[in-house]
């Protein structure tokens, strides 16, 4: 086996402006979008080394055959923070449907969930 490197997760987005705009908001930044310019088909983010991109759906299909679902549970993204109450109460406030409120895990986690605007989970946590 080849030495493999730089683990990604791919979100499948009906509107990957939305998606990115989301992230963008959560503090990722982008470091890569095609096409450059116009409506975009992949964009790229990073967040503390983390790395998502944002995939159409349509142009997923189109172009490398695949059937991907760009809505719903799927995948969760968790974000680690020193506040899951505010994180959550500013994600919510802005429009980030609740999942579940700030709740104890494990006796040292306090974790929420709350999604992205094409339904995936995002976990909030912090060591208690």
């Amino acid at each position: 086996m080849p030495v493999l490197r730089s683990p990604q997760v791919i979100l499948f987005s009906e509107n990957v402006e939305r998606a990115v705009r989301f992230y963008l908001d959560l503090g990722f930044a982008e470091t890569f979008r095609v096409p450059a310019e116009g409506d975009p088909i992949h964009v790229d983010l990073v967040l503390d080394g983390y790395r998502i991109g944002i995939a159409s759906a349509a142009s997923t299909r189109d172009d490398h055959g695949l059937d991907p679902i760009a809505e719903g549970q799927r995948v969760a993204v968790v974000l680690w923070t020193d506040d899951v109450p505010a994180a959550y109460a500013a994600l919510t406030a802005s429009g980030a449907p609740a999942l579940a409120a700030p709740h104890e895990w494990l006796g040292r986690l306090l974790i929420a969930w709350t999604a992205d605007p094409d339904g995936n989970p995002v976990q909030l946590v912090q060591n208690r």
